[in-house]
């Protein structure tokens, strides 16, 4: 919220727009495990371990700015006497619990929307219409629904001011790891006219996932017909599978990232096309954001910067720029 997370080759920053209008820089204290056991960074392996610290971290963060970034002191000053006691003495906890809650709610959702109703969906419309003669076809209407529901979930929470203002702030990323990737100077105006559609973006990441996930369980229904027909177990069959297609999706975002071509640009195509939902075209003020956050972590300095940041002043020369981010180890926001 209010704010945008890179990583790079000093570590990971996170620079935020407080609500007095100061951009608050800080680095984070983060090694992921890949580096520390070589066997968590095997190919197919590296993508789940990936997947999995992206959204430990990216919660703990979403979390953090969150507060720091909805500062309301006009609100602390008519705060009650036992407002204040609330806070005192179970705010922390208080903010454990409601995280948990909010975290169990949303694995939930997630589980209710993309794992079972379609395949609750697909045994009415099944046994209703067709009596039960597209039981073959289950995968692929499954896979299909959840496209849908997807594009039009990610629509629709798109149309809320907040989540679209974290759009913009995913569009000013993007826009400042491409012109870093250009070898031009981190300016606002540099930065404005880079596209804001990056090939190795997450939400490339999930779009891949859902294809490949309809691929997948094609074949586990064609050499395994009989559990289609148990809702249960092909249900729990799915789950089992998703970490094999979480490490095939990754490995093919690294590539595509590498390789540009046109194979991987077709591929692409479809995640791409999602970020016209997923990212918003940033106004400056966010863009600077952005370059105090890629600053940060190219150079592992941080600093508080005020609103009215010129160009001059948030700039990083070519010269600060001589490792390249690329591949698995690029810069990654959220």
């Amino acid at each position: 919220m209010e704010g945008i997370m890179m990583r790079g080759p000093k570590g990971t920053a996170v620079s935020l727009r407080l609500p007095d209008g100061t951009i608050e820089t800080t680095m984070k204290d983060f090694v992921s495990i890949r580096k520390k056991n070589k066997f968590f960074n095997i190919p197919l392996i590296r993508g789940v371990v990936s997947f999995v610290e992206s959204m430990i971290l990216g919660y703990n963060l979403l979390m953090e700015s969150a507060e720091k970034t909805s500062l309301d002191f006009d609100a602390e000053e008519s705060e009650s006497k036992l407002d204040r006691w609330i806070t005192e003495h179970f705010g922390k906890k208080m903010m454990a619990a409601l995280g948990f809650i909010s975290a169990f709610l949303g694995i939930a959702l997630s589980f209710f929307l993309f794992v079972w109703l379609p395949s609750f969906a697909f045994d009415k419309i099944n046994v209703l219409f067709f009596h039960e003669s597209l039981t073959m076809f289950r995968a692929i209407f499954e896979g299909i629904a959840r496209v849908i529901i997807f594009v039009f979930y990610m629509w629709v929470v798109s149309k809320m001011k907040e989540i679209h203002r974290v759009y913009m702030y995913h569009g000013a990323e993007h826009k400042t790891i491409f012109c870093f990737e250009h070898g031009k100077e981190l300016t606002v105006d540099n930065i404005r006219p880079e596209s804001r559609f990056h090939p190795r973006c997450g939400t490339s990441f999930i779009f891949v996932t859902l294809i490949l996930s309809i691929l997948i369980s094609c074949v586990a229904a064609f050499l395994f017909p009989d559990v289609t027909k148990v809702r249960a177990l092909w249900i729990a069959i799915k789950i089992l599978i998703m970490p094999v297609i979480m490490g095939i999706g990754f490995e093919f975002i690294q590539l595509a990232g590498k390789y540009p071509n046109k194979c991987t640009r077709a591929l692409s195509a479809p995640g791409l096309l999602m970020q016209r939902i997923t990212t918003a075209e940033p106004d400056d003020a966010i863009i600077e954001v952005a370059i105090e956050a890629m600053k940060a972590a190219l150079s592992g300095e941080v600093s508080v910067k005020s609103d009215d940041i010129s160009d001059a002043e948030s700039g990083i020369s070519n010269e600060e720029s001589e490792n390249a981010i690329s591949g698995d180890d690029s810069t990654a926001g959220v």
